[in-house]
C-alpha cells in the first residue's frame, strides 16, 4: 500500500432520510359512494449505518466521496397501503475507526468488531394515514400527519490503526527498513527524518506458517504529546497494537534517556499505553564492531533486566530471527 492511499482522517457530511407523507383517502368502489377513511401510512426515511468492513485498512474511498444521503420514505396510499421504506445508506470503515461528531469533537463510538453495524442517524418516521384519527365523533377525518424531516450530521472520521506489533522510535530509528526485511511491505526508505508520514501495515510470517501484523507509525519526536511534529496524529496509531516495539539505532548518544523520552511521550498522551507489552531493540548494529557490539550487549542487559530486548541489524538480517521469537512469545502470553 503506497503512502498516499493511506487515508487515515476524513470529514463527512450524512443526511438520514425523510419519513413519507400519511395518505388522506376516502375509500370508494361500485355501490359505495361514501366509504369511511383508509388513507395509509408513510414510509420512515433510510438510515445512516456505519458498517465495519474487516477487508478495508484505510479511509481511501472517502477521499472523493465525502456527503451520504439516505433515501426517503414513500407517502402513504389508498387502502391502508403504506409507503415504501426509505434506502438505508451502508458506509464501510475499517476497524479501528473512531467516529466523531464534528461541530462539537465529541466521540460519538468506535467500530472495533467485525462486521460491526451501528446506526449513525435513524431515518424521519413517517406520518400516519386518516385512517388512523377515525373516531366515533369523527368518521371521515380529512387530515394526515406529514413524515417526520431526517437529520443531518457532519462527522469526523480516524483511524486508529489494527496491528499485533507497533514500531516506536524517534525519526530515522530504522523502522522502515525493518517492516520492509521482515515483510513484503515496501515503504519509503531514505535518509532523512520524517520518510514516512503515514503508517505502513505489513504480515510478519513466523514458524509453521504462522504470522502477525506490523505497523511502522511514523517517528515521534520530544514534545509529540503536545502534538509537536503532528504527534496527536501519529500517536493514536499507536493505541490499537497489542505489543510496542521500541527501536533505539545503534548510533543513539544514550540509549536508555531515548527510550525514556519515547515512554514519556506516550505516558503523557495516553497513560493507558503503560499497560501495553513491550520490547526494545537496538537497530542499526551493522554500524558497530564486535567490541562495540559486547559493550552495548551489556548496557542493554544493565539498563532494561526486567524488559524483553535484543540488538538487531534489517541491514545484515542478524539478530531478526530472535525478535520475531521475542515477539511471537509476547503475543501469545496470557495475561494474568
Amino acid at each position: 500500500m503506497t503512502e498516499a492511499n493511506f487515508v487515515d482522517y476524513v470529514k463527512l457530511h450524512v443526511k438520514s432520510g425523510n419519513g413519507g407523507k400519511g395518505s388522506v383517502h376516502l375509500h370508494r368502489e361500485k355501490f359505495i359512494t361514501k366509504g369511511g377513511p383508509d388513507g395509509g401510512d408513510g414510509g420512515r426515511g433510510g438510515h445512516v449505518i456505519i458498517r465495519a468492513n474487516s477487508n478495508l485498512w484505510t479511509l481511501y474511498s472517502f477521499k472523493f466521496k465525502r456527503h451520504f444521503d439516505a433515501g426517503h420514505g414513500g407517502d402513504g396510499g389508498k387502502s391502508r397501503s403504506s409507503g415504501a421504506q426509505g434506502e438505508d445508506v451502508y458506509i464501510d470503515v475499517p476497524m479501528g475507526t473512531v467516529v466523531k461528531d464534528s461541530t462539537s469533537d465529541l466521540v460519538l463510538f468506535e467500530v472495533v468488531e467485525p462486521n460491526q453495524e451501528i446506526i449513525l442517524l435513524e431515518g424521519g418516521k413517517g406520518g400516519l394515514g386518516n385512517w388512523n384519527f377515525r373516531s366515533s365523533t369523527n368518521q371521515t377525518p380529512r387530515y394526515a400527519q406529514p413524515g417526520i424531516q431526517g437529520k443531518e450530521l457532519k462527522i469526523t472520521m480516524e483511524l486508529k490503526v489494527l496491528a499485533d506489533v507497533g514500531l516506536v522510535g524517534f525519526p530515522n530509528a530504522g523502522k522502515s527498513t525493518l517492516l520492509a526485511s521482515l515483510t513484503a511491505a515496501k515503504p519509503k526508505i531514505a535518509d532523512y527524518e520524517f520518510t514516512t508520514l503515514k503508517p505502513n501495515l505489513g504480515i510478519v510470517p513466523y514458524r509453521e506458517f504462522q504470522s502477525f501484523v506490523m505497523a511502522d507509525i511514523p517517528g515521534i519526536i520530544e514534545g509529540a504529546s503536545d502534538g509537536k511534529g503532528l504527534g496527536h496524529y501519529f500517536l493514536r496509531h499507536i493505541e490499537r497494537n497489542s505489543v510496542l516495539l521500541f527501536l533505539i539505532p545503534a548510533d543513539t548518544a544514550d540509549v536508555k534517556k531515548s527510550f525514556e523520552i519515547l515512554m514519556n511521550e506516550l505516558k503523557t498522551y495516553n497513560p493507558e499505553l503503560m499497560n501495553k507489552d513491550y520490547i526494545v531493540a537496538l537497530s542499526k548494529c551493522d554500524l558497530l564492531d564486535n567490541e562495540l557490539k559486547e559493550e552495548y550487549a551489556r548496557e542493554m542487559n544493565e539498563n532494561f533486566k526486567n524488559v524483553s530486548h535484543c540488538m538487531i541489524s534489517a541491514v545484515d538480517q542478524s539478530g531478526l530471527v530472535a525478535l520475531k521469537d521475542l515477539i511471537w512469545k509476547s503475543l501469545n502470553t496470557p495475561y494474568d
